[in-house]
């Protein structure tokens, strides 16, 4: 019984202590864009794929150069013959005969020429590793542009959540105020039940608001590359930028210059050009020196105790069944679809910087058009409440003066942080957020 009571205080309390833990609030952390920013470069898994390919990159640079310098490679070889001095009867071409020996070498092979296939390979590469690093400039800019988008995403949560915060303690007001009036006989119970209905469509959007803004917090987490989600933001302002030009075209040729995509991708062009020109030197000689010394303490007859030689090797290709003309066919065709891919590249570019510059201007506009409409809203608000409080008008009409003003004020607390993630869109699509 004693262990049974025992069982029961220890389950009830570590009940407690989870519960206890569940509802503790979620740690806050201070945060501006610039953290937010510079601890995405730091952490998002994007940009260390990013950098890891660049760096398999430019080891294909190395590959490419092996050629330039000698290749050497050492020999131990024993041998013996039965019966001594035989030869091979079949399978061999060179000298067969088989002599008693055991010898230790060195063979050393360094390229003269090619005729400029190792150069054009060199430059390929050096091309191809250029372009993987401005994929990662490209990659820091996605990710940028992700972090900016949640932050914004984050702010506009937060203060649609005061909107809703502040609907709901006006609405509790006149629907106290209603419920009295009609316990006094002064108001009909439909007047209190429109208001209770207002009531409970405020805190729906309270509760939509509390739930949205931790949905920001979580992506505005992973944007920065961190795995925590139950983390609270203690969000900084950040000022409005100046109103976008009244022309993109100056927006189009900065794009064009500066963004590193558009940048990767023409060098992925050059270098499917220089990789043709070294397929074409296929056909080209190749000439290299070579040379071999070694000793040999142990042998037979006819056998030197040490040994060395020199030369110069000339491959000259002849035939090899088309092959090295497919290749460079190949490549050339690959070279002209990397053209071809970068104008389409510069023609999409040229569209989303148009199409990001055309939503920048229009919540632009949205700024003024949110004041103004709060403001009439908050005008015909007013005069409803002194109409329904002379009992000139029924509910129906403050109803949808109430509801006209939280819209017009979640429209006006929006518009703010809409306009700057389209800036902040625009930025990107002109190669400036990096």
């Amino acid at each position: 019984m004693r262990n049974a009571l025992l069982s029961i205080v220890l389950i009830g309390g570590c009940t407690a202590a989870v519960a206890a833990q569940q509802l503790q609030p979620a740690p806050t952390r201070a945060l501006s864009l610039r953290d937010a920013e510079q601890a995405a470069l730091a952490n998002h898994p994007a940009i260390k794929v990013g950098q890891a390919v660049a760096q398999a990159a430019a080891e294909t640079v190395r590959e490419a150069r092996s050629a330039y310098w000698p290749t050497a490679f050492g020999a131990v070889t024993a041998a013996g013959a039965q019966p001594e001095g035989a030869r091979l009867a079949a399978g061999a071409l060179n000298n067969p005969t088989i002599l008693d020996r055991f010898a230790t070498g060195v063979a050393v092979s360094q390229l003269v020429t090619d005729f400029g296939r190792t150069k054009d390979l060199v430059s390929s590469t050096n091309l191809n590793a250029e372009s993987s690093e401005k994929y990662v400039d490209a990659r820091r800019a996605d990710v940028l542009l992700q972090v900016d988008r949640a932050y914004y995403d984050a702010l506009r949560a937060r203060a649609v959540l005061r909107v809703a915060q502040e609907t709901v303690s006006t609405r509790q007001t006149v629907a106290d105020q209603i419920q009295a009036l009609a316990n006094a006989n002064l108001k009909s119970g439909l007047d209190v039940s429109f208001a209770q209905v207002n009531l409970s469509d405020a805190q729906l959007l309270l509760v939509q608001a509390e739930n949205d803004l931790q949905a920001s917090f979580a992506a505005l987490a992973a944007a920065m590359g961190d795995n925590t989600t139950t983390v609270t933001y203690d969000l900084a302002e950040e000022p409005l930028t100046n109103q976008p030009p009244t022309d993109p075209s100056g927006l189009i040729a900065e794009a064009l210059r500066d963004r590193p995509d558009v940048a990767a991708q023409r060098l992925a062009a050059q270098g499917a050009t220089e990789f043709a020109r070294a397929e074409r030197a296929l056909w080209y000689p190749t000439v290299a020196a070579l040379g071999a010394a070694g000793l040999s303490p142990y042998h037979g007859t006819g056998i030197f105790d040490h040994y060395a030689a020199g030369g110069v090797n000339v491959t000259i290709p002849i035939a090899n069944g088309s092959l090295f003309g497919a290749r460079h066919a190949q490549a050339e065709f690959q070279a002209q679809a990397q053209l071809e891919e970068s104008r389409d590249l510069e023609n999409r570019v040229a569209r989303d910087v148009t199409t990001a510059w055309l939503a920048a201007r229009t919540a632009y506009q949205r700024l003024d058009l949110t004041n103004q409409l709060l403001a009439h809203a908050t005008d015909a608000l007013d005069l409803a409440q002194s109409r329904y409080t002379l009992g000139i008008t029924s509910i129906v009409e403050l109803t949808q003066a109430q509801l006209n003003k939280t819209g017009a004020e979640i429209a006006q607390s929006t518009a703010r942080y809409e306009y700057q993630a389209r800036v902040s869109a625009l930025r990107y699509q002109t190669g400036e957020l990096r």
